[in-house]
């Protein structure tokens, strides 16, 4: 593949419509970008009550000879790939956690110029010096190639002071980093290669990076990226396999055998971690969360690692089924049990009988309904509708449920002992919102798939449709974002980039960063218009009729704080006394609005 042209972000800038960006040692100080002293300004030491702050992130300073100690007893405790697997994923979330930090706090700075405050920031970390030798991305096709020199690599040095000179890199938090990082700000999974280690007797470490189908056998780097074994690697694949599509819950009829989880943050981890300690056992679980987490992908999951794997899974949709069928669902039927049972046939407990049987959305069933499964689940046993004998049933039960089960007990609505029955291990599955670090890689997984399946071709997400997935507050969690991302692909140019109006386009409010004040006054959006229910304006807007109401008070008071007052009431009641409004009008967070007006209202007599 041919590289593009190198050119300056001067040249660039007078290309209109496009946003290709060309970073090297020279020109890394163009543009908007947060510049090292901005950055240094944003760490904050308090040590009366022990905390340090990076941009609003707790930090700690640990000693590098403490982390080259726990390096050491991981490798010959678990072994060196595990090791590498493990460092590999914590760089990735640091790096991804950066990326948010940087867009959250420069919602205005150009993209590319953004991008090289990364390589600044993980310098200012203390973990290397990053010298850029040669970056270049188009955000609207979602293109990649970067080069960079590590300086003083601490992991490298750590490493190479207990194991000495080896023959493979050893920084592999750092690539982590870079991975997280990238992916983050690109919004395509990009996966980067240390080429040369000074941990291998090299003078620098090197390290080249672009996206992860560009590579051959990427699947050797995408394995460190897993939390599990079971977590999928084959959403970009090698050579051969990265032109099949995963296939992810409800969208045909293939084997849930094909279907797969991805992530890599911490609380993807944490419940992947659950899931492998009681998958060996035949404990009944409870997973709950919200609707669209991927309750039902835990539980085949669950079956899948288990010692039952060879055995049914069967899956209910409890809120699918009527009240006055549930029974015959669940239990089976015989013939001419009631009208139109011309035959017997085994419910659900029988089929699954062996293996495991998986309730969704179980706070749906009435209480009759509980009542007949609590005695299922206490004698292993069931009676079919119509039927005289009773049936030896032994299946693992896994439940899920999106409401608060103890409230339904406090309403009435859920028979307590049931619920002790399922709550031997229960597993709470996070909101997207709280494992923001794995929507980069979600977003290429399904744009992957979905081009696959509609036989599109797309190269990626625009910078502001990154940025409007990572600040979307998604209530359907990864469902909804396997839905956008699907009409995206539909929406999208043939060969082209995703695009925020591609995404929002059924009254979605994007919650973006990317609000700024031009130096004119008026407020800047730079993602989709503004819902009707979001209260819009422009502090010039704002200012005549202030100056209307000053010019016509009896005692004109011209003062600053006079006059700071008078426009902050003007915009709060433009916006209709919505806080967050006024705030963008103003060019303030809403907490610093807050502050002022509590002010104001103790000055009032």
């Amino acid at each position: 593949m041919s590289k593009p042209p190198r050119v300056s972000l001067a040249e660039m800038s007078r290309v209109s419509g496009k946003m290709l960006q060309h970073g090297d040692s020279q020109h890394l100080k163009a543009g908007a970008a947060p510049t090292l002293d901005d950055l240094t300004q944003s760490l904050h030491f308090s040590p009366g009550d022990g905390r340090i702050w990076l941009n609003g992130q707790r930090m700690q300073l640990l000693h590098i000879t403490s982390l080259g100690s726990l390096r050491r007893e991981l490798i010959e405790s678990i072994g060196p790939e595990r090791t590498r697997g493990l460092l590999t994923r914590v760089g990735y979330s640091a790096g991804a956690r950066d990326a948010q930090l940087l867009r959250e706090r420069w919602p205005d700075a150009e993209p590319g110029s953004l991008f090289a405050a990364g390589p600044r920031m993980h310098s200012l970390e203390g973990a290397v010096k990053v010298e850029p030798l040669h970056f270049e991305f188009d955000f609207e096709r979602g293109t990649y190639h970067g080069e960079f020199l590590w300086h003083h690599s601490s992991e490298a040095e750590v490493h190479s002071a207990d194991f000495g000179i080896g023959t493979e890199p050893a920084c592999w938090m750092q690539t982590g980093y870079a991975i997280g990082y990238t992916s983050a700000m690109i919004g395509r999974l990009t996966i980067y290669r240390e080429v040369e280690c000074t941990s291998m007797g090299h003078k620098h470490c090197r390290l080249i990076g672009k996206p992860a189908d560009e590579w051959d056998n990427v699947e050797e780097d995408l394995r460190f990226l897993n939390a599990e074994s079971f977590v999928s690697t084959t959403a970009y694949g090698g050579p051969g396999q990265h032109q099949q599509a995963a296939v992810l819950p409800g969208d045909d009829g293939r084997s849930y055998g094909e279907k797969e989880m991805v992530g890599v943050s911490s609380a993807f981890n944490a419940a992947c971690h659950m899931l492998k300690r009681v998958a060996p056992t035949a404990a009944t679980v409870l997973f709950t969360g919200e609707s669209g987490v991927g309750k039902e992908l835990f539980a085949y999951m669950l079956h899948q690692i288990g010692a039952r794997k060879e055995q049914p899974f069967v899956a209910v949709n409890c809120a699918a089924i009527p009240e006055t069928l549930i029974e015959s669902e669940l239990f089976g039927v015989e013939r001419g049990a009631f009208t139109g049972a011309s035959q017997s046939r085994p419910g659900r407990f029988e089929r699954a009988s062996g293996g495991t049987l998986f309730l969704d959305e179980i706070g749906t069933l009435s209480l009759v309904a509980q009542g007949k499964l609590l005695r299922a689940l206490q004698e292993g046993e069931i009676e079919r509708v119509g039927g005289v004998r009773s049936v030896k049933v032994d299946v693992r039960l896994v439940a899920a449920t999106n409401v608060d089960l103890r409230e339904e007990i406090r309403q009435g609505r859920f028979r307590e002992d049931l619920f002790f029955r399922l709550n031997v291990f229960p597993i709470h599955l996070p909101p997207l919102r709280d494992r923001r670090d794995d929507i980069p890689l979600l977003m290429g997984y399904f744009m992957r798939h979905y081009g696959q399946k509609h036989q599109r071709r797309v190269t990626g997400f625009t910078a502001r449709a990154v940025d409007a997935l990572l600040n979307y507050h998604f209530p359907g969690n990864i469902r909804e974002l396997q839905n956008l991302v699907e009409r995206g692909v539909i929406f999208a140019d043939e060969d082209g980039p995703i695009d925020l109006p591609h995404l929002f386009t059924s009254g979605e409010e994007s919650q973006t960063s990317y609000f700024s004040l031009a130096q004119t006054g008026r407020l800047t959006s730079h993602g989709a218009t503004a819902p009707e229910s979001q209260p819009s304006g422009a502090l010039l807007d704002v200012l005549p009729d202030m100056l209307r109401r000053q010019a016509s008070a009896q005692e004109q008071d011209w003062s600053l704080d006079h006059l700071e007052s008078t426009l902050i009431l003007a915009a709060v009641k433009r916006a209709d006394g919505n806080l967050s409004a006024a705030a963008r009008m103003l060019g303030l967070t809403r907490p610093q609005l807050s502050y002022r007006m509590k002010k104001l209202q103790q000055g009032e007599p």
